[in-house]
């Protein structure tokens, strides 16, 4: 979801894999990140959290479950290893199945463009801000992934937003005067029908359901090329999905706050 304005970054900004520091001192311009400096490496920072992948389960790679009762997962929910799933989430406090969808499009967009060095607990930090998993205001994402109620930002009508004018005719979000962000992961209309991603196989792309959301979002932030392993590729990264400082930290907390309880 886009927010107005450029906005100085915190020293305390922390990006992927325990880097911290400035990675850039203004975001601005596009989506860009400006001035780049480089960072100071975070000594008490966590370090990533792999994801295995369902072959280390020991039901093999049919698709395992995540979380009491949702059933035989498919899609990139699948990918990784339940075991791990269901372990990380008790640490974590990210829904299993929730977290299914993250680890998931980590696996498949790290088969699809590996110099992107995405992760799971990026995503999870942007699920967090935008939604806090889909449970924004007494919400859920359900066994099947679909988010219920729907979840629609409000009008991105250039008053406390970016002006964005209707892209998808009301279509996706029910507004056909203004855009709004959509879903768990509350990516735009047009974002949307760009980068549409069926992440649950079922033939169909729908930003309210956790699968298709994830993997959009994560094809999102590796289409310009950057390295999200490196501090500045990761604030390039998090400001075109929303171009605001205080984003980038918010994001940036809730994912090394999950890696450190991740790996603990």
């Amino acid at each position: 979801m886009l927010l107005l304005g450029a906005a100085v970054l915190r020293p305390w900004a922390v990006g992927p894999g325990g880097q911290s520091g400035a990675a850039a001192e203004e975001i601005g311009g596009g989506g860009s990140a400006r001035d780049a400096k480089t960072a100071r490496s975070g000594g008490d920072s966590p370090v990533r959290v792999p994801v295995p992948g369902a072959e280390d389960d020991a039901e093999g790679a049919g698709g395992g479950s995540a979380g009491a009762g949702s059933g035989k997962l498919t899609g990139i929910a699948a990918k990784p290893s339940s075991a791990w799933v269901n372990s990380t989430a008790e640490k974590t406090g990210i829904p299993a199945r929730v977290l299914a969808a993250y680890a998931g499009a980590e696996l498949a967009v790290k088969r699809e463009t590996p110099a992107c060095g995405l992760d799971w607990a990026t995503l999870a930090g942007i699920g967090e801000v935008e939604s806090a998993h889909g449970t924004l205001a007494g919400g859920e994402i359900r066994s099947n992934g679909k988010q219920q109620p729907a979840i629609f930002g409000i009008p991105l009508n250039g008053v406390t937003t970016e002006h964005i004018p209707d892209t998808d005719g009301g279509s996706l979000d029910g507004d056909p005067q203004f855009d709004r962000a959509l879903g768990p992961m509350q990516l735009i209309p047009e974002t949307w029908q760009r980068f549409a991603a069926d992440g649950n196989l079922d033939g169909k792309t729908d930003p309210q359901q956790i699968d298709d959301a994830a993997l959009t979002a994560a094809r999102y932030l590796c289409t310009d090329g950057h390295d999200l392993r490196t501090p500045a590729g990761w604030i390039q990264a998090v400001a075109d999905y929303n171009n605001t400082a205080d984003y980038n930290n918010r994001v940036a907390e809730a994912a090394n706050s999950y890696r450190q309880r991740a790996a603990a």
